[in-house]
């Protein structure tokens, strides 16, 4: 049983605080299909978020399930289902993998078959079981609510939250998710809550809720909606509310609910009174009650619903390396699938290094000796000075270009590697971790991936340039500093993606800093000496271009670039802290932003 007790929430502080609910009571059954109706912004999605214990604001009064208040003991991830508006699963994916990979993140303890054998009876159950093999993204609207809606059913939730699933639909598609929701209701024996705009199929449910701007304006039976309102059909209810204020509506329910309640349409008349419908035993008839999987009077066991309903309720989420070695199996499979993402990075991985390379296609030029023989006039000794000078700057500026060159594009490669990559999902993920996913796990797979992509884009790069250029200096010193620097900015914009509340914003943020990388570095242009210590710290490419420069100790070209370039080296021990400071500094803050709750 759900029990809400003068649920109330507030955004904001307490002298200006505005309320998003006010005193809601009200209480439910197992085996019940409730509906939660009211004109929009009444607050029917932010009920549901305090059920599942992810709404924002300061919250007042009790949630009690099955006699445990929620506010002392939340539910466990396998207790309940929450079903968004938004689509839950990768579209790069198919029906069976989605679903598999959610049974995989949720469910312990079971073999590979059980679960190969538990998604083809749950796809079947739901009318999707001819839809396996094909793509999220060629569903149809009203397919991909079912799909949502069977990815919850993978944990066996005795509690079922859904916002606004109808939202959209055709009027056969929404019978017909309604039709579903009922069922699995009943033959699941579980409570389920939807949220809907939709005033059409409100005899299909067993209590309806109504709020107005906050208020709980009546929860009761479908049947006694029409006369409580009074109006001639249920389609004219929103009309109507508008006729009082939210308070005279709370006052009239809290006045009239006890009569509504007990079956009364109005005092003195008799009906039926409301029951919980409980699944009942194949022999006797019995009941089995609430939650039990055993017939009270003859003690045989209650057969388990289709619907996803296990005897035993799961305790824990699988662990910490299942979950990571999921995940890691999901990224890398989503991105296989992705025409566009591996078109993308086949032009950056081939394409960058030719862009630097262009400019030494043909090796680095010789540098050529100050001769100042004896048998040369002062002129000639002049004349041949400045043709060094001037040697030695091209030289030296084509070395430091060259090594920046190399870093801003691996920078560039970091931002796109990391920029979307948690934005992209947010909701996915939030979803993900409302249902048991540890948070630890997901940034782990993602370390992995970009790790690995990193690692290849880096290679590629440095091996590429330095036998095409023949470029000097020792080659895993290079090697390891244009890993690092990729690292570092994949790294720090993976952060960036894990706080912004968008894609787009996320790329947005993660160019930015991009940009920033070479005026900042020092590289082309001296900084002021006040900026320079201020900047360098933050600026990854800095790091990387005087570590690969420091590699070049022991060449000809190392002193002709020190001689020409306006900023200082740092000591290759310092590049190699410094980025390694960078790459922890952004997984830490990406642990942090997955942390944070952005359920919308």
């Amino acid at each position: 049983m759900l029990s809400l007790d003068q649920l109330t929430l507030r955004l904001g502080s307490d002298d200006d605080a505005t309320r998003l609910l006010s005193d809601v009571s009200a209480t439910f059954r197992r085996g019940e299909f409730v509906a939660v109706i009211g004109p929009s912004g009444c607050g029917k999605s932010t009920l549901l978020k305090m059920i599942a214990g992810i709404a924002s604001g300061q919250e007042e009064g009790t949630i009690r399930w099955d006699g445990r208040d929620l506010g002392e003991e939340d539910f466990k991830p396998s207790e309940f289902g929450y079903v968004p508006q938004f689509s839950i699963a990768h579209e790069e994916l198919t029906v069976e993998e989605c679903v598999d990979y959610s049974a995989r993140l949720r469910v312990a303890g079971i073999s590979s078959a059980e679960r190969q054998a538990m998604v083809a009876r749950l796809l079947g159950e739901v009318g999707l079981e001819e839809f396996g093999e094909r793509t999220v993204k060629v569903l149809s609207g009203g397919q991909k609510r079912r799909l949502a809606l069977v990815m919850e059913l993978v944990s066996s939730p005795p509690i079922l939250l859904c916002d606004e699933v109808t939202s959209g639909l055709d009027p056969q598609s929404e019978e017909e998710i309604v039709s579903l929701l009922r069922k699995v209701a009943r033959e699941g024996n579980r409570l389920v809550i939807s949220v809907t705009h939709s005033l059409k199929n409100l005899n299909d449910y067993d209590a309806v809720v109504v709020l107005y701007k906050g208020v709980l304006a009546y929860a009761g039976l479908p049947k006694h909606l029409s006369h409580y309102f009074r109006v001639d059909g249920p389609d004219l209810v929103y009309g109507q509310l508008d006729s009082r204020d939210a308070e005279g509506w709370q006052a009239s329910w809290k006045k009239h609910s006890a009569a509504f309640l007990q079956g009364e349409e109005s005092p003195g008349e008799e009906e039926e009174p409301q029951v919980a419908r409980e699944p009942s035993c194949p022999d006797c008839k019995a009941p089995c009650g609430d939650g039990v999987r055993f017939c009270k009077e003859c003690g045989c066991k209650i057969p388990e619903s289709t619907l996803g309903v296990t005897a035993v309720e799961q305790e824990s989420s699988p662990g910490f390396i299942s979950q990571f070695a999921t995940l890691t199996v999901r990224r890398f499979t989503i991105f296989s699938r992705s025409k566009a993402q591996l078109w993308l990075q086949a032009g950056l991985v081939f394409g960058f290094p030719c862009l630097v390379a262009i400019f030494g296609w043909n090796g680095l030029p010789q540098i050529r000796n100050l001769g100042m023989g004896l048998d040369l006039n002062v002129i000639q000794q002049l004349t041949e000075a400045r043709d060094f000078l001037i040697q030695a700057s091209k030289v030296g500026s084509l070395v430091s270009g060259i090594v920046m060159f190399e870093v801003v594009l691996l920078t560039l490669m970091g931002a796109n590697n990391a920029g979307r990559e948690i934005a992209a999902e947010r909701q996915i993920f939030e979803k993900e971790k409302l249902s048991g996913l540890h948070p630890g796990a997901y940034v782990a797979s993602k370390i992995l991936f970009l790790g690995i992509l990193s690692a290849v884009q880096s290679l590629w790069m440095g091996l590429f340039v330095h036998h095409t250029c023949a470029f000097p200096g020792e080659l895993s010193s290079q090697l390891l500093f244009l890993f690092l620097v990729n690292a570092a900015m994949t790294s720090v914009c993976l952060a960036i993606s894990s706080f912004m509340a968008s894609a787009e914003q996320a790329s947005l943020a993660s160019i930015y800093l991009v940009g920033f990388q070479l005026p900042l570095s020092g590289a082309v242009l001296a900084l002021p000496s006040w900026l320079g210590p201020l900047a360098r710290p933050f600026i990854a490419a800095y790091w990387s271009w005087s570590g690969i420069l420091q590699s070049l100790r022991g060449e000809r070209y190392y002193d002709i670039v020190v001689m020409v370039i306006q900023t200082g080296l740092s000591a290759a021990s310092a590049c190699l802290w410094m980025l390694s400071i960078h790459i922890v500094a952004g997984i830490l803050l990406t642990y942090q932003g997955c942390v944070r709750t952005k359920m919308e």
